[in-house]
């Protein structure tokens, strides 16, 4: 999912990442004709992979186990009982929102050849994608030729719904539901489907660029990232926040999240292949090998720190390894995966902690401490560490930069654009003795017993 990495640069030429660099910008001002990239076709049925079909469904099932259940419980358990059913809500709608939202027009905008910004309109409510069972026709996306093209739009699916439904974790406990639906609708639109273009397709600016990113660190983690961080500022702090006690509802709910989204990882890595293959086996061995380092170091700087291990930390420290080993995945070996892991527990334990404290953020379940300094060590770490040999890609630090904070800039800049017309249109807020009833009850006229 990433694009082909450039020449050698010879003594006399610019570096290797400027060259990349002036790559880019000649294919901004290229006509858009001349960027297209071989859009999606219609094949013969037995040029499919009976093999690679059959693990891509596996995978998208995997990874849709990783939003529902897995970050609802993940998330309920993290929050006041008397938000538990309005978080788990919040996962469960966007997971039916943005599905519809995607086949309509978010898969086309993402993954159809168009200008480097944005893709066409090809796909408009899946127009076009066929399966014709008496002509022994099906459709097949360019980036995947030997699955149907239906089976890649719903992996991909699975990729838009999670990461506007990470962002909640930000603002929980505060927002109205009708505005966090109008919010995840157009963010997925206006943020998740242009930046996953921007990297995952090939016309696309940065994939143009050369930036690395296999599964979604930059797409998904720090995208989703920024977007909480910028909520978190701008709802403000819930009411009583570092005046009373947030304890956590139910942390053996949280573990039980943690463990399905660990597991349900494994198909949003590995499946990032688009293939039953060696890169497929080398993904799933370095994102378990990443979670487990980073889970350990997590512990290991809490234990230092606060002089004992927390099952809390443990489960936040594995799911920081899993975000940073994302984007690397299909480029790095298992040592890289260790470094990669071990650097993320120590940066995202900073990240919600003193980062956190810095920032002046309610960012109500770290959003921002794991998946935004997740993404950023994953996303920086694949410059240094991915291996031509493994994924046909030399790294570049100045270009996966460039990417991380590109996306860093517009989600947050985007983002605060969304959330000002939806406080404008609707209002974010629920009022303050709604949030002090709590939403359960305020939103959804329900509550744990």
């Amino acid at each position: 999912m990433s694009a082909t990495p450039g020449a050698t640069a010879s003594f006399h030429s610019p570096p290797r990442h400027a060259q990349r660099l002036l790559r880019a910008l000649s294919t901004l001002i290229a006509a858009p004709a001349t960027l297209a990239a071989a859009g999606p076709q219609v094949v013969e049925a037995s040029r499919i992979s009976a093999g690679d079909t059959a693990w891509m469904i596996s995978a998208t099932a995997l990874v849709l186990l990783m939003t529902i259940p897995g970050l609802a419980c993940f998330y309920a358990g993290m929050v006041r009982k008397k938000n538990v059913l309005a978080t788990m809500t919040q996962s469960f709608a966007v997971c039916a929102l943005v599905s519809l939202l995607w086949v309509a027009i978010g898969y086309s905008l993402a993954f159809m050849p168009g200008t480097p910004w944005l893709g066409s309109l090809e796909r408009l409510m899946m127009e076009g994608l066929v399966y014709l069972k008496e002509a022994g026709k099906v459709s097949v996306h360019h980036g995947a030729t030997t699955i149907p093209e239906s089976v890649f739009a719903m992996f991909q699916l699975t990729f838009a719904v999670i990461t506007p439904a990470l962002i909640a974790g930000a603002f929980a406990e505060r927002m109205k539901f009708s505005a966090m639906l109008c919010f995840m609708a157009l963010w997925s639109l206006l943020v998740y489907a242009p930046v996953a273009h921007w990297v995952w397709e090939p016309g696309g600016w940065l994939a143009s660029m050369g930036a690395l990113d296999f599964a979604g660190g930059t797409v998904v983690h720090i995208n989703a990232g920024a977007a909480g961080l910028m909520a978190a500022w701008m709802l403000g702090r819930r009411e009583g926040y570092g005046q009373e006690s947030f304890a956590p509802h139910n942390l053996a709910l949280t573990l039980i999240g943690a463990s399905l989204l660990w597991v349900g990882w494994f198909g949003f890595n590995a499946g990032s292949a688009l293939a039953a293959d060696g890169r497929a086996g080398l993904a799933l061995l370095v994102t378990h090998v990443g979670a487990a380092c980073a889970a350990l170091s997590w512990m290991l700087a809490e234990w230092l720190v606060r002089g004992r291990p927390s099952m809390l930390g443990l489960c936040s420290g594995a799911v920081a390894g899993l975000v940073a080993i994302t984007p690397a995945s299909g480029f790095v070996d298992v040592k890289g995966a260790m470094a990669i892991g071990a650097a993320a527990g120590i940066a995202c334990y900073w990240g919600a902690t003193g980062l956190k404290r810095l920032l002046g953020a309610d960012d109500s379940l770290d959003v921002w401490g794991v998946h935004g300094v997740g993404g950023l060590v994953g996303a920086l770490l694949t410059g240094l560490l991915a291996r031509r040999s493994i994924g046909g890609a030399d790294g570049d630090l100045a270009t996966q930069a460039i990417a991380a904070f590109a996306v860093l800039g517009y989600s947050l800049a985007a983002s605060a654009v969304i959330l000002k017309l939806v406080d404008w249109v609707v209002g974010l807020r629920v009022p303050a003795e709604h949030e002090l009833d709590g939403l359960d009850l305020a939103q959804h006229g329900e509550r744990l017993e």
